[in-house]
C-alpha cells in the first residue's frame, strides 16, 4: 500500500501462490470483497510485473458507504482478499485516431492505463485532469513525466481550489474534440452529467463514459418492503438502504460483487411488483422488459417488492 495523494492510496494484489493473475485491458476493474458483506469494484491502474500483479487506487470518501474508508483504515499490506476475474465494461477503441480523454478525481484511474495503452498503440491522445490542486491528484507526477516523453500526446490539468488556478469546462472541452475522435470520461457525477448532456451530439459509437458508483435517482415509495418468495421473510427497506444492504445484515445469503450496480452478481428474480431500474448494466430496453433486478442498487416503485428469494 502506497500513499500517491492526498487521501489516495494505491493497492497492490498479488496471488497468494505467486501465479501470474490474469491479464487485462485498459479499462478493466476487478470487484474487491473486502469482507463478509462490503465489496467494491476498482479500476485496474496497472496490470504488470513478475508475476503479473494488479494496481488500485482509493480515494476515502466521507460520504461513501464504507468501502473507501475499510480500505483507508483496516486494510494492510499482507491481508487477504478475494477478488473478481478482470472484467471490462469500459474499453478503448484501438482504432480510434485521437482520443480524448476527461478525468475528475479519481477518475483518473481507467483514464491513467488507457493512456499508457493508447501511447503503445501509436495513437494520439489528450487528457484533460481536473483536481482540488496538485496535492489531491493522484500518478499526476507519472503522468507528466509520461508526457515528457511521449510522442503521441499531452495533457491539460484543472485545479480549481489552487491559488491561480481554473475550473474545467467539460462542454468546452467536448465541443472542441474534433470530428471523429473518441473521448472518453470517468469522475465524479456532476461532471459525467456534464459529460453526458455535451456529448448528446456525437456520434454514440464515440463516446465512452464510466461511473464508479449507480445513478441515483428519486423513489416515489421512499421506504418498501421486500418479500422473499422462496423463505417467506419480509423486510422494510429504509430510503436510504440498499435491498442488498438489509438482506445481508439478516443473515440472508445472497451472492454479490461490485454493489454499485455494474457487476450483474446480485441479479434476482422479480415475481410481483415493479423495480425501479438504477443499475449500469442493464439497456434502457432491458430494464422495460427484464423480469429480474440488481438488489445492490435498484428499488421498488411498489410498495411491496416480491422476490425469487
Amino acid at each position: 500500500m502506497t500513499w500517491l495523494a492526498q487521501n489516495v492510496v494505491s493497492v497492490t494484489l498479488e496471488a497468494i501462490d505467486g501465479h501470474d493473475l490474469p491479464d487485462a485491458e485498459a479499462g478493466a476493474h476487478v470487484d474487491v470483497k473486502l469482507n463478509d458483506t462490503l465489496s467494491r469494484s476498482y479500476s485496474i491502474v496497472r496490470c504488470e510485473g513478475k508475476p503479473v500483479r494488479y494496481e488500485i487506487a482509493v480515494a476515502k470518501d466521507a460520504g461513501g458507504r464504507g468501502g473507501s474508508r475499510h480500505v483507508h483504515e483496516t486494510l494492510r499490506a499482507g491481508d487477504t482478499v478475494q477478488i473478481s476475474a478482470p472484467r471490462n465494461l469500459f474499453p478503448i477503441d484501438r482504432d480510434a485516431q485521437l482520443n480524448v480523454l476527461i478525468a475528475g478525481g479519481i477518475g483518473i484511474t481507467p483514464l491513467w492505463s488507457m493512456v499508457r495503452q493508447f501511447e503503445a498503440l501509436g495513437r494520439a491522445w489528450v487528457l484533460h485532469y481536473a483536481a482540488r490542486d496538485r496535492h489531491h491528484a493522484a500518478y499526476l507526477a507519472d503522468i507528466e513525466s509520461f508526457v515528457a516523453a511521449s510522442a503521441h500526446g499531452r495533457i491539460e490539468t484543472y485545479f480549481d481550489k489552487a491559488p491561480d488556478g481554473r475550473r474545467m469546462d467539460v462542454t468546452t472541452v467536448v465541443r472542441e474534440v474534433p470530428a471523429g475522435a473518441h473521448v472518453y470520461c470517468c469522475g465524479p457525477k456532476s461532471m459525467l452529467d456534464a459529460f453526458e448532456a455535451a456529448a448528446a451530439g456525437l456520434p454514440a459509437e464515440t463516446v465512452h463514459l464510466e461511473r464508479f458508483a449507480p445513478l441515483q435517482e428519486a423513489c416515489a415509495a421512499g421506504e418498501f418492503t421486500v418479500a422473499l418468495a422462496r423463505s417467506g421473510q419480509s423486510f422494510r427497506i429504509p430510503a436510504d438502504r440498499s435491498i442488498l444492504d438489509v438482506l445481508l445484515e439478516n443473515g440472508v445469503d445472497v451472492p454479490f460483487g461490485c454493489m454499485q450496480g455494474a457487476c450483474g452478481m446480485c441479479e434476482v428474480g422479480v415475481l410481483d411488483g415493479k423495480p425501479l431500474h438504477l443499475d449500469m448494466l442493464f439497456s434502457d430496453e432491458d430494464k422495460a422488459t427484464k423480469q429480474s433486478m440488481l438488489i445492490c442498487c435498484s428499488r421498488s416503485a411498489t410498495n411491496v417488492l416480491t422476490l425469487d428469494a
